[in-house]
């Protein structure tokens, strides 16, 4: 098992920016890759970024790439997703989400993933 906590949402203005945090326990980190998705209200649960195992590489969705950033730290277990130049758009809730590392392919696909934390809200407002 791995429990996943997150932590950093909040109300930001257009423009702004926030840092979520996710930090993982249970199990070995580093065997796990991460990803975060996002959920707005009405809407499906979509792909925001992911990160290997051991941090190398990196996957974003069209919408965030050039504003945010996904990063690891093994040491601390834990991945972060800085999120810059925020939209309006970008509101919703932020799950952060671990996966095997066997996996080479569906970083973007939610059924991928075992484990998942509670979310944390991001309300950007215009």
């Amino acid at each position: 098992q791995v429990q996943l906590v997150e932590s950093g949402g909040g109300l930001v203005q257009a423009g702004g920016s926030l840092r979520l945090s996710c930090a993982a326990s249970g199990r070995t980190f580093s065997n796990f890759d991460m990803g975060w998705f996002r959920q707005a209200p009405g809407k499906e649960r979509e792909f925001v970024a992911a990160i290997r195992w051991s941090g190398g590489t990196t996957y974003y969705a069209d919408s965030v790439k050039g504003r945010f950033t996904i990063s690891r730290d093994n040491a601390k277990n834990t991945v972060y997703l800085q999120m810059n130049s925020l939209k309006p758009e970008d509101t919703a809730v932020y799950y952060c989400a671990a996966r095997s590392s066997y996996y080479s392919a569906g970083y973007a696909r939610p059924d991928y993933y075992a484990y998942w934390g509670q979310g944390t809200q991001v309300t950007v407002s215009s």
